[in-house]
């Protein structure tokens, strides 16, 4: 009879663990790739919207359209800059997202390692008392035979 993996409650937790931090690592991915998508977005926007006021400006501006459009480029600028700053701090969390998942793998590794030895050494065991059985029924079997060769 083969006994139980002691640590069988630990490994089905770090497993838990692990597939949560998997899930919340695709979610930081997820999260950082919308982050840089909207970057881009912006960025784009920009650089149409400064095409049109450099043509604008080539055509001749009022003074009005000129402030318009240059504090309109300026407002796309901050929000880039913000977009930038969430995508850094995305950037970041997804890093760290990783390190957690790392590490909650490696747990799990760990004790899939000692879960693979406690199984071997319970093989070992069986067989030992396996090999011990039939060297007993063995034995028994040549004594009855000289029992029965002596009568």
């Amino acid at each position: 009879m083969t006994t139980p993996f002691p640590l069988k409650p630990l490994l089905d937790l770090t497993q838990n663990r692990m597939d949560e931090a998997a899930r919340r690592l695709g979610e930081l991915i997820a999260s950082e790739q919308e982050g840089q998508r909207k970057l881009e977005l912006l960025q784009n926007y920009r650089d149409e919207y400064s095409e049109r006021f450099q043509e604008a400006a080539r055509n001749g501006l009022s003074p009005d359209a000129w402030r318009n459009y240059s504090a309109f480029i300026g407002r796309i600028d901050e929000a880039i800059a913000i977009q930038k700053t969430q995508v850094d701090r995305s950037k970041q969390m997804t890093a760290a997202g990783q390190q957690d998942w790392m590490t909650q793998r490696n747990k799990v590794k760990a004790f899939d390692t000692l879960q693979k030895r406690h199984e071997q050494g319970e093989s070992k065991k069986a067989a030992r008392i396996e090999q011990r059985q039939s060297d007993e029924h063995s034995a028994k079997r040549f004594r009855d035979r000289e029992d029965s060769a002596e009568s």
